[in-house]
């Protein structure tokens, strides 16, 4: 089988780049290869009752499959450079803010049209957190809500199935190069090949190792690229409450005194839940939220992140972060759940503690003690943030706020492409966060959209 176009991965950047390459090229032979299940086949076990942890499917249903990782999601598009990666950075500031407002109409088309957005340019709070050294960082954002954003990628597959050959449950094992024809090697009981002129890889950060094998094999540079490490907070919505009605998410930045650490807000999720998340059979921590009032809790939740850029000699920042979960994961048989009371006492929680305080945890993990996973430099900025935000947002830094350990956020390393995300072969592109240039949706989404054009105009 012989394609004009192959995308490995139908996550954000390997469905805009279908969507627009359907778009601009009538008749173009197209074909998505992905390792998970299609939307509807999508569904995580765990049930509360029966199941209450992790299984280890063999293909995580919500970290792999049509949507990608973000498909159940809370679905914020962040339109800014301010964040989420540097896109800007080969194709220009204005094209890239042009790209994700397009993105932005795309998702709004196919079912997003009743959803808010949110800005942060004139907001009161940028002064209020100067007043107390935190930086509010400026952003438009567009929140479909899990279920509305579940609604959409639905609307766009329905729209794509006929012109676009998917296959699911179909991961790449390997790619080569020959005779100007790039051969994709199919890991199933077939072990099939296919054939493409044009190849697009945007596996997200889930493909982190797997985008590592493929550019070992093809000799592809990569540089280390950071990891961000961190806990996720989960307290009364009230807390949040006057902040989350006016921007929804707010992405504040706080240095630490001592060692001038960079922590940062991340994925404000109001009346949301907190969830397991399964990377490469290492279970982290995140958290959704929903637009449909119905489904809200009386929490909110968001992570506090440490960013760690790692130095010569030391390259694997991945490994260092999954070593971490692993900790987590063989103390706590999945995620821990801390009080910020406990935390700063210097005491492991204990299911009793957590029961007897204010807040209803949104997810079932094990009480204990994160300052034996989380390292002490990473852990005390952590609660240093948690203190100058509850200068802002009173009741953060609560005694039974609780703290689910351990969040990772996992970047590829760079991978060396140039200013149409290219790599060293013609026509061979790495989109999306597998390339460690994007880190969002939007930012993910706009890459697949400006690809799709390049081929287009270079046919």
């Amino acid at each position: 089988m012989k394609y004009d176009c192959i995308i490995i991965g139908a996550g954000p950047g390997g469905i805009f780049s279908a969507y627009e390459l359907v778009k601009l090229n009538k008749g173009m032979k197209i074909a998505v290869f992905e390792a998970g299940k299609e939307l509807a086949k999508r569904k995580c076990p765990i049930d509360g009752k029966k199941i209450t942890s992790c299984i280890n499917c063999k293909t995580c249903a919500i970290m792999n499959g049509f949507g990608g990782a973000g498909a159940f999601s809370d679905g914020k598009y962040n339109i800014t450079n301010n964040f989420g990666g540097n896109l800007w950075e080969y194709i220009g500031k204005e094209t890239a803010l042009d790209l994700m407002e397009y993105v932005d109409t795309i998702n709004v088309s196919h079912g997003g049209e009743k959803t808010r957005t949110f800005e942060t340019g004139n907001t009161k709070f940028k002064k209020v957190c100067l007043e107390h050294d935190l930086h509010l960082l400026d952003a438009k954002v567009r929140h479909l809500g899990t279920e509305i954003n579940y609604i959409v990628l639905g609307n766009i597959y329905n729209e794509l199935k006929d012109k676009v050959d998917f296959f699911f449950e179909s991961p790449v094992k390997s790619i080569e190069y020959v005779d100007k024809i790039y051969k994709i090697n199919i890991d199933n009981i077939n072990n099939d090949t296919y054939y493409g002129d044009k190849v697009i890889i945007s596996v997200g950060r889930s493909g982190s190792k797997w985008m590592e094998k493929i550019s070992s094999d093809l000799n592809i540079p990569t540089q280390s690229n950071r990891v961000d490490l961190g806990v996720r907070v989960e307290l009364p919505a009230e807390v949040f409450q006057e902040i989350t009605n006016e921007l929804y998410e707010s992405k504040i930045v706080y240095k630490t005194k001592n060692t001038n650490d960079q922590v940062r807000t991340f994925c404000m999720n109001p009346h949301g839940v907190v969830v397991n998340e399964n990377t490469n059979g290492i279970i982290t921590v995140n958290g959704h939220s929903y637009e449909d009032p119905k489904l809200h809790t009386k929490n909110t939740n968001f992570a506090l992140l440490v960013s760690l850029q790692f130095s010569e000699p030391f390259k694997d920042s991945n490994g260092y972060g999954e070593n971490i979960a692993k900790l987590s994961n063989m103390l706590g048989g999945g995620i821990i759940v801390q009080r910020f009371g406990d935390l700063v006492s210097g005491r492991r929680s204990t299911k009793a503690r957590i029961d007897e305080g204010f807040i209803t945890p949104t997810l079932k993990a094990t009480p204990g003690d994160l300052s034996l996973i989380i390292p002490k430099r990473i852990l005390d900025g952590v609660v240093e943030m948690i203190y100058a935000l509850d200068k802002i947002a009173p009741g953060t830094a609560n005694m039974d706020t609780l703290l689910y350990g351990v969040e990772v956020k996992f970047y590829n390393m760079h991978v060396e492409i140039d200013k149409n995300l290219m790599t060293k072969y013609p026509n061979l592109f790495v989109i999306g966060d597998c390339s460690g240039v994007t880190h969002s949706l939007s930012h993910a989404s706009a890459s697949g959209i400006y690809v799709a054009r390049y081929i287009t105009e270079h046919k």
